[in-house]
């Protein structure tokens, strides 16, 4: 394949480590992660590929490297769309081409770690002085749960930015799904709640006051994890 980057990432395989990434992204037949393929790749060694391939990458090698059976491959594509976007500051035609690539395939971004390393770094940064509608709804109605995960991850940039709205606001979407919900789900709203707690832990407190008792458990363990340990127990026992 006349591909630099998907070539490289081939070059780079690990077979040993092939069963590890397996067991890891939960492959098995029922698991989240079901069928998914493995090169044995660790995330630096890909990133280091993508550093030497990004800026030699067109869109239609994007689109091959997206579409690969290999977990790897796509995370490639993806980080490497995240530099393209990165380095087009003063081109907003390409960053928007980037931003509509990432939406028009997230059938391929289909584990927690393609979500958590793409998401926040395009959607987060294309929607900070943008209307954000977008978000909520994904996170309300996403096909999967990965689009429902980009929903609430992507609202990491804003907390960066010391913007908190959206963030406690996706978070109630979260709530009124029908339960039980996806643990993945769960953690990734407990780990925004937390971030935003980092910026201002009054606010989260308040937010927490009238929902803690109705949060699933998982969710309310990753937003309260940097309380006090006297604190924790409290909303845990209640």
């Amino acid at each position: 394949m006349n591909c630099k980057l998907y070539n490289e990432i081939l070059a780079h395989q690990d077979p040993s480590q092939v069963e590890g990434l397996k067991r890891f992204f939960k492959t098995g037949k029922g698991q989240y992660g079901e069928g998914d393929q493995f090169l044995g790749i660790k995330v630096p060694v890909t990133r280091e590929v993508v550093k030497q391939c990004w800026l030699e990458t067109s869109f239609d090698e994007l689109e091959t490297c997206i579409r690969s059976e290999y977990h790897e491959i796509r995370l490639a594509a993806l980080l490497t769309l995240v530099q393209v976007f990165k380095h087009a500051k003063k081109d907003p035609t390409l960053q928007h081409r980037c931003i509509g690539f990432y939406l028009g395939h997230t059938e391929f971004i289909n584990n927690w770690d393609l979500v958590d390393l793409s998401c926040y770094e395009l959607l987060g940064t294309w929607l900070l002085d943008k209307d954000r509608q977008l978000l909520y709804d994904l996170a309300r109605d996403g096909k999967t749960i990965w689009e429902q995960r980009i929903g609430m991850v992507s609202t990491m940039q804003f907390i960066r930015h010391g913007q908190l709205d959206d963030t406690f606001a996706i978070a109630d979407i979260f709530l009124v799904k029908p339960q039980p919900l996806h643990d993945l789900l769960q953690k990734a709203v407990g780990w925004l709640l937390r971030e935003a707690g980092k910026r201002d832990e009054q606010r989260l407190k308040d937010w927490l006051s009238n929902r803690y008792q109705v949060m699933p458990r998982t969710m309310l363990r990753y937003a309260i994890e940097k309380f006090s340990e006297e604190e924790r127990a409290g909303y845990l026992k209640a």
